[in-house]
């Protein structure tokens, strides 16, 4: 290095070290460091000196003037042995005496001595640190605890032709992992490769091999690093926020932890346990949102709901398990305890282990954490005994009930107390957890005291309810004092997709003034490259085919059904399924195998699980045929299949599979026996298989779903480059616009007009169906015994609910769809406005009740038998064509904001009779542009981009058909053009062909008006 470059960077440790020395650390001579012991010996002897000194008079009085190189040389042992993250926390013992090297902070200040010793703490920088005692190598910078070096940073000045890439250059190239201040575990916890830019870091050095992780704040909901304000540097934030003596104290004691991953494999001398290491730093984003949220909750209490957005690859399960430490411990300035139980809901069996694992190594204390994986009962005792952290399933929270009066005939009497009590319930996957009347029931138990103190007040404040019993009545109202938020709990929500819902119950707004708490996108993930952009490789294939009719007669049928039966024809012929077999097999063998080192694996991803099943079969069939031994399946679908054309038989997952049960699958699937995972609904939601590299799709994707399913390819491995979607069903455009939303922030659309719920409830109440004495009725018998209904009282409400089903059965066709599209809205609408605002109209939660059961009991909308066409029909010709190949670029194009809730209920599409022939002719026009009269395929298209268009569905609402027509016909060219390719031929029919397009155009504009106006909303 020029003695030019090295004084631009020695500028650049000053600057560095002048802040820190503003931040409570001491400078130190690089000589004061031992490069032999890897340690500042003098600062760990005057620590020990000045913070135990009758400790150290005693191991003086011993050993006299061996003391001090006796108490380096056991330092030195235990470190060797037990790592220096182990004896930062817990000391190290010499001559029978434990000695303390750091002291923490206490989470309150209510100990005088506790906060003393922490003040003893000595913090250093220490600049050019010789590392090699036989060589003049030095790191540039060195932190050190109490004389042991915990962390190391190489600085790079691009002004002078170097960046953080030349750091890190140096750390794999130059610094030896085996000399005692870079060895793993035992002396520095974290490396830093930092430029005035870039922050990258590393647990552990491993030469060329160093994993480097990226340590920046993100820009722009990317990677990177914002501009500083005031001409600072981008990187600033590194020196002046995270490593500062506070803040770096609390990483060590409260973040930094060792993960230990085991798994056993198979040997030719039996099974082996291979056991890894990892030793776990925050990155920026966990940081970040974990101080972020304590700091709030700090100092605003309880009754807050956060959402805290962070995509696939954020390292969540790490995320939760220190929120959850911090939260447990967590004091406000007045030193009283924020929360007292931190009740974590999940469902994830990894996240429960590894929560646990992880807060043992900040607590060893037993009964810290309690995860209930037995029965009610035991959750029903661990809140009784106020553990301080539960780990749960939300499903076990409505039975807490009846398990207090098991344990109590048991002679176990126990309590849950929530008075004064206050809770923090993290929820892992929010839209899961978060409303219905599941987690009504949580809000019911953890804050029972307040909703009884609530249901008091109002009796006494109101007195319109007397068409119910005083029994019933408090019952009601304390079924609708647990629906609002409670002010002694608060959610702390993580998702990385939520829905309209889950952004607008969990509102706590982030920095811009909106929720998400806080964000790190999928974006940012991708650049990161924390997890693969599964559309940069994404392929869809088109089938064309032809159906003819076998039939003599020709029956009308419903088109609906009729056209769902074509397509279960196809989807299960045995030509279909070869052709796309025969196209899995080979693609996976030419590609997909040589990747990933030779030990890719591929997803196939089915529609239902009887196509699963025949997939599984015809891909093992076809894998004989042609002797492949390189390529073996499993299955995954739940429960039993019968497949129709085989009688007497029946199919399992086990069976399939050759006896691997199902709690073994993910095990032997990711042995190198098994390559492909033939899937249906199983598997395509926290499934965690980062050798996963392709996916084939034969199975419609929409919204969440497409981004839940294709995102198990997103993991990272060693050796993984890319991944790859085969997809034959899906259009891109579709997928495009279902991952938008989440690519950065998610933006949802206005919220529902909460006086729009009083104007359903008009309508339904002015309905024939309605009957007020009913209703008041039935919620007298519902509300008046909720916890013992008898066989009688059931017997009333179903009495009571089928009065209102005979009414209802007197309505035609189109009434019966009204009201129960509006029944539904009512329904939905007031579960989820009743979250938000405290209503406190018994009138509307007795037509909820009331609603809820008789949606039940209403008949279904009447829709024919199913049709089973295959004897009528015939394939006349199928095949598969690539449509088209290469990356979908989420950059492209705006993200739609979520839709929530509205007037819209269940109002079906109106079957129309069709005769068989006809709708055999226009599937057989629908698919492929060289048959005869393709043509279909194109307007319907056309149609229903048109449908979706805002500025028709906003002219269908105010116009009469003459005056929307010129709207629609200012538009329509773009929808033609849109679509022209593939579609030439009738694109330039109907652009030089006036008479041909006022044809069309009159057809279509008709057809859309007519659905438009024909939508419930309307």
């Amino acid at each position: 290095m020029s003695s030019r470059s090295k004084h631009n960077e020695l500028r650049f440790e000053d600057a560095i070290e002048l802040e820190l020395l503003a931040r409570g650390y001491e400078n130190r001579k690089p000589e004061t460091f031992s490069a032999t012991l890897g340690l500042f010996p003098a600062d760990v002897v005057e620590y020990i000196k000045t913070s135990q000194p009758k400790k150290w008079q005693k191991l003086s009085d011993i050993q006299r003037d061996a003391a001090e190189a006796t108490l380096l040389d056991a330092l030195t042992k235990e470190l060797a042995t037990k790592g220096s993250l182990h004896v930062l926390r817990h000391g190290f013992k010499c001559f029978g005496t434990t000695f303390q090297v750091a002291a923490f902070k206490p989470a309150s200040g209510m100990n005088p001595d506790t906060i003393a010793a922490y003040e003893q703490n000595i913090l250093t920088i220490t600049r050019q640190v010789k590392f090699n005692p036989d060589t003049e190598q030095s790191v540039d910078v060195v932190l050190a605890v109490n004389g042991i070096p915990v962390v190391t940073a190489e600085l790079k000045n691009p002004m002078t032709g170097q960046n953080v890439e030349n750091a890190k250059h140096q750390y794999a190239n130059d610094r030896d992992p085996r000399l005692t201040l870079f060895r793993f575990k035992e002396r520095s916890l974290v490396h830093f490769a930092v430029d005035p830019d870039l922050v990258f870091m590393t647990t552990k050095l491993e030469g060329r091999s160093t994993a480097w992780l990226p340590f920046n704040r993100g820009y722009r909901n990317g990677a990177g690093n914002p501009p500083s304000e005031g001409g600072n540097y981008r990187s600033a934030y590194l020196w002046e926020e995270t490593l500062t003596r506070d803040s770096l104290l609390d990483i060590l004691a409260r973040f930094v932890h060792l993960q230990i991953d085991e798994r056993q494999i198979r040997t030719d001398k039996g099974v082996r346990t291979v056991r890894k290491e990892t030793m776990i730093f925050p990155r920026y984003h966990q940081l970040a949102v974990v101080r972020k949220l304590v700091t709030h909750a700090e100092a605003h209490g309880s009754g807050h709901n956060y959402l805290i957005q962070h995509s696939a690859g954020s390292g969540k399960s790490n995320s939760i398990a220190w929120v959850a430490h911090h939260l447990a411990g967590l004091h406000d300035s007045k030193d009283q305890k924020v929360f007292d139980t931190v009740v974590v809901i999940t469902d994830r069996l990894v996240l429960d282990q590894q929560l646990q694992d992880t807060i043992y190594q900040f607590e060893h204390k037993k009964g810290v954490v309690e995860k209930i994986d037995e029965d009610t009962q035991q959750l029903a005792k661990a809140l009784a005994n106020r553990v301080p952290i539960i780990i749960s399933t939300i499903q076990k929270f409505p039975f807490i009930s009846s398990a207090i009066t098991t344990l109590g005939k048991k002679g176990e009497h126990i309590a849950i107390d929530s008075a004064n009590r206050r809770f923090a319930i993290i929820v892992d996957e929010a839209h899961s957890s978060s409303a219905g009347e599941t987690a009504q029931a949580l809000r019911g138990i953890l804050n029972r005291e307040g909703i009884e103190a609530a249901v008091a007040a109002q009796i006494l404040d109101d007195e319109d309810d007397s068409d119910l019993t005083p029994e019933a009545r408090e019952n009601m109202l304390r079924e609708m004092a647990k629906r609002p938020r409670q002010p002694n709990l608060s959610y702390f929500a993580f998702t990385a997709t939520p829905k309209f819902k889950t952004k607008a119950l969990f509102d706590e707004p982030g920095d811009d003034g909106k929720s998400p708490f806080h964000l790190y996108s999928m974006r940012q993930a991708i650049q990161e490259g924390f997890i693969m952009d599964v559309l940069a490789n994404y392929t869809t294939y088109k089938a064309y085919f032809g159906l003819v009719k076998q039939v003599a007669d020709d029956p009308e049928v419903p088109e609906r059904e009729a056209a769902k039966a074509l397509a279960r024809f196809l989807a299960f012929h045995p030509h279909n399924l070869r052709q796309k077999v025969e196209v899995i097999v080979e693609h996976f063998r030419t590609f997909t195998r040589h990747k990933i080192g030779g030990r890719a694996k591929a997803m196939v991803v089915t529609g239902s699980r009887l196509h699963a099943v025949r997939y599984k079969q015809e891909i093992d069939k076809y894998i004989r045929e042609k002797g492949y031994t390189d390529i073996k399946t499993l299955v995954a679908f739940s429960g039993t299949v019968e497949d129709p054309e085989v009688e007497g038989k029946t199919y399992t997952e086990v069976g399939m599979n050759g006896g691997i049960r199902e709690s073994e699958l993910p095990e032997k699937f990711s042995t190198e026996e098994y390559q492909v995972l033939i899937v249906a609904e199983k598997y395509q939601t926290g499934f965690d298989q980062p050798l996963l590299h392709t996916m084939y799709v034969d199975k419609r994707l929409d919204h969440i779903q497409a981004v839940q399913t294709l995102s198990r390819l997103n993991r990272r491995a060693a050796g993984k480059d890319d991944t790859f979607v085969l997809d034959f069903v899906n259009e891109r455009d579709d997928i495009l616009k279902a991952f938008k939303p989440y690519y950065e922030a998610t933006e949802i659309g206005e919220m529902p007009d909460v006086h729009q719920l009083y104007a359903i409830q008009h309508e339904l109440e002015a309905s024939p169906v309605i009957n007020q004495p009913e209703i008041t009725q039935f919620c007298e018998i519902w509300f008046r015994n909720r916890r013992e209904p008898t066989a009688g009282e059931h017997k009333q409400l179903n009495g009571i609910l089928d009065q209102a089903v005979i009414r209802f059965g007197q309505l035609n066709d189109a009434d019966k769809e009204a009201f129960k599209s509006k029944l539904v809205s009512f329904r939905n609408l007031y579960a989820f406005l009743a979250q938000i605002i405290p209503y406190q109209d018994s009138d509307l939660e007795k037509l909820y009740t009331y609603a809820r059961f008789l949606l039940l009991k209403l008949p279904r909308r009447a829709e024919g038998p199913g049709y089973e066409l295959e004897d009528e029909v015939a394939l006349r010709f199928y095949r598969l064509q690539k449509i088209s190949e290469g990356g979908i670029d989420l950059e492209e194009g705006e993200a739609e904001p979520l839709k929530g809730p509205t007037e819209v209920g269940t109002r079906g599409a109106e079957d129309k009779s069709v005769v068989l022939s006809k709708l055999v002719d226009k599937l057989n026009e629908r698919f492929g542009t060289e048959f005869k009269q393709a043509d279909q395929l194109f307007f319907d298209q056309i149609a229903e981009a048109a449908v979706d268009n805002e500025t028709l569905q906003t002219a269908a609402k105010v116009n009469s058909l003459d005056n929307f027509k010129p709207v629609f016909d200012r538009l329509l060219e773009g929808l033609f053009i849109d679509r022209m390719d593939g579609n030439e031929e009738i694109f330039d029919k109907i652009m030089n062909d006036p008479v041909f397009r006022g044809l069309a155009s009159e057809q279509l504009m008709r057809e859309v008006y007519e659905r438009l106006r024909g939508r419930p909303n309307m």
